[in-house]
């Protein structure tokens, strides 16, 4: 099933992405080379006063999409204030 992973940023919290975004980006490399990357990206921002990010994947169970998250080096780095897991259905296109 897909999941959508929601990531709000901590204020000021662009040097914390940099310094962690390659490993970062690893991880979602690996989950698009098996074929489990619907989409990602961050929210910029411009529109918002904290950006965050969005990360769309298929696993296996909440459980397992909810771990994933929770080993996000965006986490360890302090960037995320907030993560939201939960179920997406993909309906178009």
């Amino acid at each position: 099933m897909w999941y959508a992973i929601i990531s709000q940023d901590v204020a000021n919290s662009l040097d914390q992405r940099l310094s962690a975004r390659p490993a970062h980006l690893k991880r979602l490399q690996t989950l698009s080379a098996e074929g489990r990357l619907l989409v990602a990206g961050p929210h910029p921002a411009i529109d918002s006063e904290d950006p965050g990010s969005l990360v769309i994947a298929e696993f296996n169970s909440l459980q397992d999409a909810q771990r994933w998250a929770d080993t996000d080096p965006y986490i360890d780095a302090g960037v995320y204030q907030q993560v939201i897991v939960k179920p997406f259905k993909k309906v178009l296109p």
